[in-house]
């Protein structure tokens, strides 16, 4: 007796692998679309006249004035030199009622000192947040925010799905060979 391939399970995993094509394709799109993302934050840095304080304004020279610090803290950070150590982070009260998060600088230490507000000139990095260039409160420098710090690995993870995919197909197919093998031997 011979078997027939089963109609809902093919269904079911033929759907299945359109829908893994289907996510890599999208992120291949998503791989060019973070190029042209990448190359407007390094145009960013080379423009020269400021931008104000706000998440449009990634890799741009700014400047925000802090009324005064609301909640100090600190992160891991790097400086400079590529050395690791604390940011120290103030989030601060703007005028007309915002917030701004402000990086003064980078030290070995937690202890920040006593910076009450000011104004604050620096690059707006992801955070928003505003690093200070110069640094303040008697701190080192930051790393200065670099868009080339952030992966494109989209066409890692269209590769992703599209093995998937193919693995999907595999395994169904081996099944598939088995049960009609199975089927095909008189019993």
């Amino acid at each position: 007796m011979i078997r027939r391939v089963p109609v809902l399970p093919t269904v079911i995993v033929a759907a299945a692998i359109a829908v893994m094509i289907a996510l890599g394709v999208w992120q291949l799109g998503r791989m060019h679309q973070k190029e042209a993302l990448l190359e407007r934050y390094r145009a960013a840095r080379t423009m020269t006249v400021e931008a104000p304080f706000s998440a449009d304004s990634l890799y741009r020279r700014s400047r925000v004035e802090c009324l005064r610090v609301i909640e100090a803290s600190t992160m891991a950070g790097i400086n400079g030199k590529g050395e690791s150590g604390q940011a120290h982070i103030a989030r601060c009260a703007l005028p007309g009622g915002g917030e701004a998060l402000v990086v003064l600088g980078w030290s070995r230490d937690l202890a920040m000192g006593d910076w009450r507000g000011g104004e604050v000139v620096g690059w707006v990095a992801p955070g928003p947040r505003l690093v200070a260039d110069p640094p303040l409160a008697g701190l080192e420098a930051n790393a200065i925010p670099d868009p080339s710090s952030i992966p494109n690995n989209h066409w890692s993870y269209a590769i992703q799905w599209f093995l998937f995919a193919g693995v999907a197909l595999v395994i169904y197919v081996l099944a598939l060979r088995k049960r009609l093998a199975a089927g095909a031997q008189p019993g």
